[in-house]
């Protein structure tokens, strides 16, 4: 196999499509097959396929492997996709995994809809990460979100007067904005207009992780799984995130370090949340440890996030939005979730190759 010398900007985008080109391009540079799961029906922004595209290097059924995975909430991809795309460029890099003798598994643009249109959701308002769950749930109550909604996302946006004076008083006798924000965050089934909504079946884009999953990781028994995220935290800085079981956050932090951040200590930028896709490993790989991993990269300040998701669900709602509405909510999601900056890059694609790193050198025999 063989690389070329990149810059930092190679390997970012502007569009989905870029994004996949990139990914794709770096793989084959390296002599990597890509198999792509391309969606039966809808086409991207550009009027491209849309698809999720598969990169698997090392050897046939890895006891040991690594899977790094970008763009499951889609608006965040063009940083996941960057992380990977160096990844394949990066000569020194791949020959540590290789040395190792575990597999490296890279599975590109997770929501390659929400990618290109520039939502965090996918084609259904749904968030991948509450649908990897076992449907059809039983007992759900959602009554308390729907409740908590309504006091985020109004009838307008921007907010009225008298809307931002409601959820001014609330935060300020319930804990602030953030409080609010996790009792929300978590995930809900009842209403597919709304935030956070994990649907009511396995979407397209899970059953097609569910299926890589089985074809590369049924017989590991050590697993690392990446899944690149951002919007929350410090600008630039990666938290890392372990969302798994108990008995593996040792194995994480082996590899990762002390700073690994346990979602059930409560001292996450993340709160707890159902049906994460990091999670599917544990219906592939019950016996397996599992060191899963969300790579959470600061982009700008918390509210200003928070907003743009309130603005992206209040379009969604709109039967007829203006093509300036439309536009002004895509540019508000794409600020919230992807920097221009070159220091961010810098810090984004440094963070990252560490992670890689320490996970080639902690899969070894």
């Amino acid at each position: 196999m063989t690389s070329t010398a990149f810059s930092v900007a190679d390997c970012f985008s502007r569009t989905y499509a870029e994004a996949r080109g990139k990914f794709r391009s770096a793989a084959h540079l390296i002599g990597a097959n890509v198999v792509a799961d391309i969606h039966p029906e809808l086409r991207g922004i550009e009027g491209e396929e849309l698809a999720i595209d598969v990169v698997y290097i090392g050897p046939d059924n890895p006891s040991r492997l690594t899977i790094v995975t970008s763009g499951t909430h889609g608006a965040e991809g063009y940083c996941g996709s960057a992380c990977q795309t160096a990844l394949l460029r990066d000569r020194q890099l791949l020959d540590r995994f290789e040395q190792g003798s575990g597999g490296l598994l890279l599975v590109h643009a997770v929501n390659p809809y929400g990618f290109s249109w520039m939502h965090r959701t996918n084609e259904d308002n749904i968030d991948l990460n509450r649908n990897g769950v076992q449907f059809p749930l039983v007992d759900r109550d959602d009554a308390d979100y729907q409740r908590l909604e309504r006091l985020l996302v109004g009838e307008s946006w921007p907010r009225t007067h008298d809307e931002a004076n409601k959820l001014a008083a609330y935060c300020e006798k319930n804990g602030g904005l953030a409080m609010l924000w996790k009792k929300l965050s978590g995930g809900q089934y009842s209403y597919p207009d709304g935030l956070f909504y994990g649907g009511t079946a396995s979407s397209w884009s899970i059953n097609v992780v569910r299926e890589v999953l089985c074809r590369y990781a049924g017989g590991s028994m050590d697993v690392a799984w990446i899944d690149i995220h951002t919007g929350l935290g410090p600008y630039g800085h990666a938290e890392k995130i372990f969302p798994g079981r108990q008995e593996d956050v040792g194995f994480a932090r082996m590899l990762w370090g002390s700073d690994v951040v346990d979602t059930s200590s409560g001292r996450s930028v993340s709160g707890g949340v159902s049906g994460s896709v990091i999670k599917l490993i544990y219906e592939v790989c019950p016996s397996a440890r599992a060191a899963i991993l969300g790579l959470e990269f600061g982009t700008v300040p918390y509210d200003q996030v928070i907003d743009s998701l309130v603005a992206d669900a209040w379009l969604r709602r709109q039967r007829a939005p203006t093509p300036s509405q439309s536009a002004g909510v895509a540019a508000l999601v794409r600020s919230a979730f992807y920097c221009e900056s070159d220091d961010w890059k810098g810090s984004v694609l440094g963070q990252a190759r560490m992670v890689f790193l320490q996970c080639a050198v902690g899969m070894t025999t």
